[in-house]
C-alpha cells in the first residue's frame, strides 16, 4: 500500500484533509478517509515526523495550521498562525532548517515560519512582491509557489509579475533576494521542478500553457531560458490554465496538467535536461486537474480533478514514460493537493 494525504477546498462536500491508499498489487485506490476538519486546506506538506502543515482559513484570517500525528494515528491540532486576508496557496517544509514557507497568491506575499520544538509554528519573515503583467489575471503580484532549490535556497514563482525569484535563507528564516528571472509577459509562472542533475529546472506558465526549460547557476542562484514548449495540441484555442508539473526520479520524463484541455502532457527529456519533447497527451477523465503526483515507486500517477470530485489513476511505463488509464471516477471531494507519505 502507498498512502497519500489529500488537501481540498471545503465549498461543497469536503470536510478538509483526507487520506487514501493505493493498493499497488491490485492497482486501485481504496479507503478514502477524512482525518482533519479544516476550512479550505488547499495545499499542505508533511514533515519527516508526519506533522501536517496546511493552508488554513479562519473567518477573515488566513495562514498555516500545524497538526501533530499521534501514535494512535489520529492528529492533534498544535496551532494556527494567521493574518488578516486570504491564506497562502502553497506550503512547504524545510526539514534541515526546521522552517515552513508559504506563498500567498492574493497578497503577492512570501512568508516563512520557524518550527518550534513541539512542532507548532512561529512567524519568521515576510517578503512582499511588486509589479503586474498584461493578462487580466496579472493585476498585481500573485506569489504561487515557493520551494527549495537543490542548493537549499528558496525559489518563488510569481504569476502576477512574470518573475521567478531566488532567495538566500538564514537559519532563522530570514529571506534575502539574490536573483530574479523575468519570463516573457503574460507567462504567469505557477510551479517549478528541478532535474536530478540540479542544473536544470522546468517552469510551468499557467497563463501561457507553456513549459520553460531553465538552466540554473548555483553560484549566483540565477536562471537562464533554454527552451519554451506548449502543453497543448496545435490549434487548441479554448480556455486552458496550466497547473501542476512533476518529473520522474530518473530525470527522463516530465509531466504537466492542463485545466481546460483536461489532459496530462508527457515529455521526454534529453540527456542533459536542456530540451524536452512532447510524446503524449492523455485525458484526465475529469474536469480541472489541479494536482497530481508520481508514486514513490515511480510506477503510477494519481491525479485530482477539482471540479468533478474524482481521482484518476494511471500506470506509468518507466521505459517510455507514457501513461495508461487504470481507474477513474474515484470519489474525492474538491481535492487540489496530493502528497505521498
Amino acid at each position: 500500500m502507498q498512502k497519500m494525504i489529500l488537501g481540498s477546498y471545503t465549498k461543497k462536500k469536503s470536510q478538509g484533509i483526507y487520506t487514501i491508499e493505493l493498493d499497488t498489487a491490485k492497482k486501485e485506490l481504496v479507503n478514502l478517509t477524512p482525518i482533519i476538519k479544516e476550512d479550505n486546506p488547499t495545499f499542505l506538506d508533511v514533515s519527516d515526523n508526519e506533522t501536517i502543515y496546511a493552508v488554513s482559513k479562519e473567518g477573515n484570517l488566513g495562514g498555516v495550521a500545524a497538526y501533530k500525528k499521534e501514535s494512535s494515528g489520529s492528529y492533534t491540532f498544535l496551532n494556527r498562525v494567521t493574518e488578516e486576508g486570504a491564506p497562502p496557496c502553497y506550503v512547504v517544509v524545510d526539514e534541515a532548517r526546521q522552517l515552513v514557507y508559504g506563498a500567498n497568491y492574493h497578497k503577492g506575499l512570501l512568508t516563512s515560519y520557524t518550527i518550534n520544538e513541539d512542532g507548532a509554528l512561529t512567524l519568521a519573515d515576510h517578503i512582499q512582491h511588486e509589479g503586474d503583467g498584461p493578462h487580466e489575471n496579472q493585476n498585481g503580484p500573485h506569489a504561487h509557489y515557493s520551494d527549495l532549490t537543490p542548493d537549499a535556497r528558496l525559489v518563488a514563482c510569481d504569476l502576477g509579475n512574470d518573475t521567478v525569484y531566488t532567495y538566500d535563507v538564514s537559519s532563522e528564516g530570514k529571506l534575502t533576494e539574490v536573483s530574479k528571472f523575468k519570463a516573457k509577459p503574460g507567462t504567469g509562472p505557477r510551479h517549478l521542478v528541478f532535474h536530478p542533475n540540479n542544473q536544470v529546472a522546468y517552469l510551468f506558465g499557467e497563463l501561457s500553457s507553456e513549459v520553460i526549460v531553465l538552466s540554473y547557476d548555483e553560484n549566483t542562484g540565477s536562471f537562464t531560458e533554454k527552451q519554451v514548449i506548449s502543453t497543448l495540441p496545435e490549434g487548441f484555442s479554448d480556455f486552458n490554465g496550466g497547473a501542476a508539473i512533476r518529473i520522474s526520479q530518473d530525470g527522463h520524463f516530465l509531466y504537466a496538467s492542463n485545466r481546460g484541455h483536461n489532459s496530462l502532457a508527457v515529455y521526454k527529456i534529453s540527456e542533459d535536461g536542456l530540451t524536452i519533447e512532447l510524446i503524449q497527451l492523455i485525458s484526465v477523465e475529469g474536469d480541472f486537474p489541479r494536482d497530481f503526483d508520481i508514486t514513490p515507486d515511480q510506477n503510477f500517477i494519481v491525479l485530482a480533478n477539482q471540479n468533478t470530485d474524482n481521482l484518476t489513476l494511471f500506470e506509468r511505463n518507466e521505459v517510455t514514460g507514457e501513461l495508461s488509464l487504470l481507474q477513474k471516477d474515484i470519489f474525492a471531494p474538491e481535492v487540489v493537493c496530493i502528497k505521498f507519505i
